[in-house]
């Protein structure tokens, strides 16, 4: 925004800015007047000047120095000089009334930025008429509006860490209630015979397994989310490991009487990444199919090349993720099934580490799903062949 003289004028009232005018007006012939008495009265006092006039006089002859004093440029000078005083009354005027405004627009800064100093981060300073302090204010609202998404996500941070507080303390305390008091039957002798003793000890054993896995999963989602796990990149043919995996899971494949039907292109789909990581990626992905797939009667997997970017889908024909779970699948201990009971649901941070694995390998991952089937696709950035 440019400091247009005529924005200065739009905000001077009309009347005010006709008294300038005639003020101007009348003080011309009055600074005229005076400015005629000083050059005379210095040319008569002076001695020198008025030998200077005399001189001019004589050299060019009385009457060619009236012709020259009443020539029509002399008079075109004398009416040019006039405006200029004339002119010069009204700039006079036009920075005083300039001034005027450029303080209203700094208080007025001043005082928006004193109602946002207490609390009142929505607020936006109106931008003036005035290139300097319009782009001060500019600047000022995107501290603000920073200043703002940061304290939001605090507030987020803050509540995620309340959330997590509350999830992890129900998820231990459920299996170390069960070990406790199973471990107690045992420790007071109330079993009846060697059997009933040997389930106490079974299902000791099994929650304590839980209670492992549950802070292992935890451990490792802090770890990527705070960025201190190393990645070893090295090149990977996704359509190898992905039959690899198949191959692994063949067991538990069959008990869930799926069929895995494979769509893999013989050709190479190389990504530069950490092996062991990815394929904990997939592995999460491949056993939820499993596990929440059963009603279906094949799990797909498919992996292709589009611009550069290798494409894996994994497809189960179970039960359907409901659209209002779907958004929040991969945030932690998320679970669609509510109850977080043992048998339905893991930590409800596979799916979450498994984000933070593929986005530390800067790609994505996103699932969508309806009646017929679901569908997780991961992309990953293509290796150079070069």
């Amino acid at each position: 925004m440019k400091n247009d003289p005529f924005i200065y004028i739009k905000f001077i009232s009309k009347w005010k800015m006709f008294c300038w005018i005639i003020l101007s007006f009348c003080l011309t012939p009055l600074t005229l007047n005076l400015l005629s008495r000083i050059i005379t009265g210095v040319i008569y006092t002076s001695p020198t000047l008025h030998g200077l006039v005399n001189e001019f006089i004589n050299l060019f002859g009385p009457g060619k120095y009236d012709a020259i004093k009443n020539s029509p440029l002399m008079f075109i000078l004398y009416y040019l000089f006039i405006l200029g005083v004339f002119m010069f009354y009204v700039f006079l005027f036009y920075r005083h009334e300039k001034k005027k405004y450029d303080e209203r627009c700094f208080m007025q800064i001043i005082n928006e930025v004193h109602y946002i100093a207490n609390g009142n981060f929505d607020h936006q300073l109106p931008l003036v008429q005035h290139k300097e302090l319009s782009q001060l204010a500019i600047y000022i609202n995107n501290i603000v509006s920073k200043l703002k998404a940061s304290i939001a996500d605090e507030l987020r941070l803050e509540q995620a860490k309340n959330e997590l507080i509350t999830n992890v303390s129900h998820d231990l305390r459920t299996p170390l209630t069960s070990i406790v008091g199973y471990l107690g039957l045992i420790d007071q002798d109330k079993y009846k015979d060697e059997v009933e003793l040997r389930y106490y000890i079974d299902v000791a054993y099994e929650k304590a397994i839980r209670l492992n896995h549950l802070i292992h999963d935890l451990f490792e989602y802090t770890r990527f989310q705070n960025k201190k796990i190393e990645i070893n990149r090295n090149p990977i043919d996704m359509s190898e490991m992905l039959e690899q995996l198949i191959i692994q899971f063949r067991i538990q494949l069959q008990e869930a009487k799926l069929e895995c039907r494979q769509f893999l292109l013989p050709v190479k789909l190389m990504v530069l990444a950490d092996g062991d990581k990815l394929a904990r990626v997939f592995e999460n992905i491949i056993l939820n199919g499993i596990k929440y797939g059963k009603d279906g009667k094949y799990l797909d997997i498919k992996a292709y090349e589009e611009n550069q970017v290798i494409v894996t889908e994994i497809t189960s024909y179970g039960e359907p993720i409901p659209k209002m779970d779907l958004p929040f699948i991969f945030e932690r201990f998320y679970r669609v099934e509510k109850s977080r009971s043992e048998d339905t649901g893991g930590s409800g941070l596979g799916l979450a580490i498994a984000k933070s694995i593929v986005e530390l390998h800067e790609g994505t991952i996103e699932a969508f799903s309806d009646e017929e089937k679901t569908i997780f696709i991961v992309k990953l950035p293509q290796m150079s062949l070069k």
